[in-house]
């Protein structure tokens, strides 16, 4: 259900798949969603183009504009970033983290020995803490998100109120099966990802970079407007990683929750601690991709850790905010009979056994295109693992009619809720109990 023009004085009328691509070839293949140059082409992702098409012309004028012509008004326009320290300590900010975490050993090891003599860096360094990737910056380089940028020993958002994409989804398709089954989500995303996913089925806005992407500032107050024209009763930040965008994300978060809205946020869960607790005293609800259950698959195939996504979930779990996770299942590299138990077993020890868990198939895209759809076998194999392990809702992904879609009561162990495709077409829930035996059944369900 994409946003009707007519009812925006900020969004652009929206424009066809044809015109389109016709745009996208009049900017030409190095200068729109380039990420390391890749380039546009012919063959996007009927997904991609469904997307990008709800900003039409503020994301593809008819003129063509260089992202090098654009990164100087991003720039002088960026604000402040949150949650990073200068090399400095001289150097403050009221967004950064206090200056008196600003010593050597917020960069430096102890191993290194460096003593406590205080020292004068030359250059203008920042250390971002937003994400676990806690990137070192040069004055004038950016953090492997491409999103935020040194400028003089300040760290700046360059996604802030710069959304590429907003779009009315199901909920059901972030996807959150225990939230407000068969709402609609307002949904928003903007460049940037500080992983760098060899799978992505959103690569040509999460790997790109905020300049390769024209369009208006949006402020947050103006999302939450639409979002109450949409009639849409959640706010879900999706498509890239929303940490990239925590600034933005918080202040439309807030002004929603004062419009009794929900706001809902899909992660890869590489954020640091303090960004997420933030996160998660205005957000409703979180879902974290636990991509696999091996250190060695997050840093070949993710360009990530493993451990701080685990941190995540445990501490959305205590939050007390809804919580689901996903778990892609990619043939020959997360699937194995082994693997799938030790993260399953993982989420019924630390989680329990009421979190949703969505094993989810794999389709061929972006780097992989050399590895075939998941098996729904391996789907099904990784569904009766979790139900044999304790796990009440385990449920099979991205295979539409699957009778591993329905949510179960686990007590009687009748479809309470059934789903065709992203769909709800039948609701068995009388104030959270299964109308059959009355059991409860986990999740926020008004």
């Amino acid at each position: 259900m994409p946003l009707p023009s007519e009812q925006s004085d900020f969004l652009p009328k929206y424009v066809s798949r044809r015109d389109f691509l016709k745009k996208a070839a009049r900017l030409g293949t190095a200068s729109v969603l380039a990420a390391g140059g890749a380039g546009i082409t012919l063959s996007y992702p009927e997904q991609f183009c469904r997307l990008i098409s709800a900003f039409g012309e503020a994301v593809f004028p008819a003129v063509s504009a260089a992202p090098d012509l654009l990164l100087p008004d991003l720039l002088q326009n960026a604000p402040t970033a949150r949650y990073w320290i200068p090399a400095n300590p001289s150097t403050n900010s009221q967004f950064s983290l206090p200056t008196s975490h600003s010593s050597c050993l917020s960069c430096h090891k102890p191993e290194d020995k460096i003593g406590d003599k205080p020292f004068q860096h030359k250059e203008n360094f920042v250390k971002c803490l937003l994400c676990a990737q806690e990137c070192l910056i040069k004055d004038g380089e950016r953090g492997k998100c491409r999103a935020r940028v040194n400028v003089a020993g300040t760290l700046k958002t360059l996604v802030y109120g710069r959304p590429v994409t907003v779009h009315v989804d199901p909920i059901e398709k972030k996807p959150f099966y225990h939230f407000l089954p068969g709402s609609e989500a307002f949904s928003l995303a903007t460049a940037g990802c500080p992983l760098q996913c060899k799978f992505c089925q959103n690569w040509e806005i999460s790997q790109s970079r905020p300049e390769d992407f024209p369009g208006k500032f949006i402020p947050p107050e103006h999302l939450v407007e639409e979002t109450v024209k949409s009639a849409a009763p959640v706010i879900a930040f999706t498509y890239n990683e929303p940490t990239v965008f925590t600034e933005y994300l918080t202040d439309i978060a807030r002004i929603a929750r004062s419009r009794k809205l929900r706001s809902v946020i899909i992660s890869c869960g590489f954020m640091n601690k303090e960004p997420l607790e933030e996160m998660c005293s205005v957000l409703d609800a979180i879902k974290i991709d636990l991509k696999g259950f091996s250190k060695d698959f997050y840093r070949r195939v993710c360009g990530a850790e493993l451990e701080p996504v685990l941190r995540s979930i445990k501490q959305a779990a205590k939050s007390g905010i809804h919580l689901e996770i996903v778990n892609l299942v990619v043939p020959t590299l997360n699937d194995s009979k082994q693997m799938l138990t030790e993260l399953v077993s993982w989420i019924a020890g630390e989680i329990g056994s009421d979190v949703p868990v969505h094993f989810t198939r794999f389709h061929p895209d972006y780097q992989m295109l050399n590895l075939p759809p998941t098996p729904v076998a391996t789907l099904e194999q990784a569904y009766e693992i979790a139900k044999a392990k304790g796990l009440r809702y385990p449920y099979v992904g991205n295979v539409p009619g699957h009778p591993g879609n329905h949510t179960h009561c686990p007590a009687c162990g009748k479809a309470v809720i059934s789903r065709t495709g992203f769909f709800v077409t039948e609701k068995h829930l009388k104030n959270g109990c299964c109308e059959y035996c009355g059991g409860k059944i986990a999740g926020v369900w008004s």
